[in-house]
């Protein structure tokens, strides 16, 4: 409670709402975007965010790097904002008439510059608010969970915006953007020589060499934890890429249908907020890994449902059960890699082994699933789907060491 109080953690939280509101704003209407007013089929939007994941995958592992050597410094998450705020004029101005001009050309180099915010750009912005505050002592998840408050603030007002003009949630971006901006600037860290000395092991003062950055790729749970991230964290996007118009096309009037699944998707992400209270404790009684099976397992359960029962109120659910997964992933995230890895190399196995492992696999399944919904329709795609979330998180479970017994290791050595 004694956070609540503090300036600074309402500055974390101001940074993540605004971020995440833009997050939501594009997300969750960007494919209605893509179909509606850019008139582009399920292959050609697939290709968008194939894009998207591809510039991930170049710019991760760079953003990792430089994160962790520039530690507590804003830099990098300043370049990521400084994207966001020409998101409006980008694509009002630019992507629409690419995308007129030549679909693919258009759909390559609108997802290009997207990812420069989101896809790559997440990874900072997660990355830096996590250092930061287990700098200052603060509880990851209840940071975080004004990025849920922001998804479903985004979602309620969203779906009237993107009724009445459907680029007004691109300029709405912009405008967090600019409130973004202020909350970096003038958020304050304390200095890293204060939290060598305080509040992390003298461990965390060497710096960041290549030896340590090639050892975390000899270490079997970074592998497993890829592969679980990619049927979990992956599906789920890939998977909520087209939910939105499988939704709306059980409705006679497909606006109807879009502004009842905004609806839908403002009270899921309130629901994670609630949830993302609760979660940190959680994951500390059962296991980050735990957590992340936990949360693969649960989004089997979505895809799955979402192919068998599909009465308006029974998909529904089905996304507001998105409620429970993602706090459990987020948190169980940050966990398993503070937990497992050197953390002074948190911010590279975000980006390599939850960013870009998720990109790969975003890169690879936006296409394949936006075939099969053309060839096979929503409900068989949505079958095979299950099957591949299935099959991920339970190879990448057997290979991830569990960190409970890993910390009980390390305590047993600690008392030797």
């Amino acid at each position: 409670m004694n956070n609540l109080k503090q300036l600074k953690f309402w500055n974390f939280g101001g940074m993540y709402f605004f971020y995440f509101m833009i997050w939501a704003l594009i997300f969750a209407f960007l494919p209605f975007w893509l179909q509606n007013t850019a008139n582009l089929d399920t292959s050609v939007s697939g290709l968008v965010f194939s894009a998207m994941a591809v510039t991930a995958l170049i710019l991760e592992p760079i953003y990792g790097v430089i994160q962790d050597k520039l530690g507590l410094k804003k830099y990098l998450f300043g370049f990521v904002v400084l994207c966001l705020l020409f998101i409006g004029p980008f694509v009002q101005f630019a992507f629409l008439p690419l995308l007129q001009f030549n679909a693919i050309f258009g759909a390559i180099i609108g997802g290009a510059y997207l990812s420069l915010c989101l896809n790559g750009g997440v990874g900072v912005v997660e990355a830096y608010i996590e250092r930061s505050t287990r700098e200052n002592n603060y509880e990851y998840g209840h940071v975080r969970l004004f990025g849920s408050l922001a998804g479903g603030t985004a979602a309620f007002i969203g779906g009237i915006m993107f009724v009445r003009n459907p680029f007004s949630i691109f300029w709405a971006a912009t405008c967090s953007a600019i409130i973004l901006g202020v909350l970096l600037w003038t958020v304050k860290v304390k200095n890293e020589d204060t939290k060598a000395r305080t509040n992390v092991e003298k461990e965390e003062e060497s710096p960041v060499t290549k030896e340590n950055i090639m050892n975390v790729f000899k270490n079997r749970s970074f592998w497993g934890f890829c592969l679980i991230i990619i049927g979990s964290a992956t599906m789920f996007d890939v998977f909520d890429q087209q939910f939105p118009n499988y939704f709306a096309s059980f409705f006679n009037d497909s606006s109807r249908g879009e502004l009842v699944f905004s609806r839908i998707a403002s009270v899921q992400v309130f629901l994670e907020a609630g949830f993302m209270v609760l979660t940190p404790w959680f994951i500390n009684k059962i296991g980050a890994k735990n957590g992340l099976i936990l949360a693969g397992l649960i989004l089997f359960v979505r895809v799955l449902g979402a192919a068998f029962f599909t009465d308006i109120w029974m998909l529904a659910f089905w996304r507001l059960l998105a409620s429970i997964e993602m706090p459990l992933m987020l948190v169980s995230i940050m966990k398993y890699i503070t937990g497992i890895f050197d953390v002074r190399l948190s911010a590279t196995v975000y980006m390599l082994g939850f960013n870009f492992a998720k990109q790969i696999g975003i890169t690879i399944f936006s296409s394949v699933m936006g075939q099969l919904y053309r060839v096979m329709g929503f409900q068989n795609a949505y079958i095979v789907m299950s099957i591949m979330v299935l099959v991920f998180v339970i190879a990448g479970g057997i290979i991830m060491v569990s960190d409970k017994k890993h910390h009980s290791r390390l305590e047993f050595q600690s008392v030797s």
